[in-house]
């Protein structure tokens, strides 16, 4: 610890500051007394209102009940608001998940048909250039003619009989194709009837809920009414209105 130096206390300016501030202080209180606010006379008046006591606490009753029940509703509606939202929004992703899958799948009957219509010239070049290579081993019509001029060859009625089959399995491929289009066309318009009745008795039972919220409530309405009355009746004998009585 280095030097110090050690200064003793003035007690006389210690006393006067002291003398000073005691004079301030009883400066203060006596200030206080001389501006205290003086008594408050009011002229008499008479209150309270034209409805008594008990209308005054039924007005009050029904106040609360309303005040509950537009509480709880405004909580169903902002629930039922945000579950339509969601809904809506899942809505929204399926049909364009839906409408993503059906372009997909008519890219894919597309790609098919073309694949079986190539397939099917394919088939038709090779048999046509089979049938040609028939034909040009066959012997000419005239010599034929000349020859033997009974019916046809057999090579001849062969080839006509399986150009025939390959005509007859192309019509039949083509029905079917048609066919399960028909069919495919049957099944998304039943699917769509099936969402709008959905739809339809989704909307219904959301009527009935809200008739059936307003019913109860006008229920509950008509019972705190009749409860009210009844208290009003026992707590004033024989039914008589005093008018001086304070609200």
């Amino acid at each position: 610890v280095g030097p110090y130096v050690l200064v003793t206390p003035n007690e006389t300016r210690r006393k006067q500051l002291q003398q000073i501030a005691k004079k301030e202080l009883d400066d203060l209180e006596q200030w206080k007394k001389e501006h205290r606010p003086g008594p408050i006379t009011l002229v008499p008046q008479r209150l309270g209102g034209n409805e008594s006591e008990a209308q005054v606490r039924q007005n009050q009753q029904m106040i609360l009940l309303q005040s509950k029940y537009q509480k709880k509703h405004k909580r169903e509606e902002y629930v039922k608001a945000k579950k339509a939202a969601e809904e809506a929004e899942i809505l929204k992703k399926k049909a364009i998940q839906r409408e993503k899958a059906e372009r997909l799948e008519v890219k894919k009957r597309q790609e098919e048909m073309l694949r079986r219509e190539m397939l099917l010239e394919d088939q038709k070049y090779k048999t046509n250039e089979l049938l040609n290579r028939l034909d040009v081993g066959l012997p000419k019509t005239d010599s034929c003619q000349i020859a033997s001029p009974g019916p046809k060859s057999t090579a001849w009625k062969r080839s006509h009989a399986y150009k025939q089959a390959l005509r007859e399995n192309e019509n039949r491929r083509l029905e079917e194709m048609k066919q399960e289009q028909q069919r495919k066309a049957e099944l998304m318009e039943f699917k769509e009837k099936q969402k709008e009745e959905i739809r339809t008795r989704a909307l219904k039972n959301e009527q009935r809920s809200c008739l059936q919220s307003l019913f109860i409530f006008y229920f509950t309405l008509r019972v705190n009414n009749a409860f009210l009355d009844r208290l009003q009746n026992k707590t004033q004998p024989n039914n008589i209105y005093h008018s001086g009585c304070t609200g």
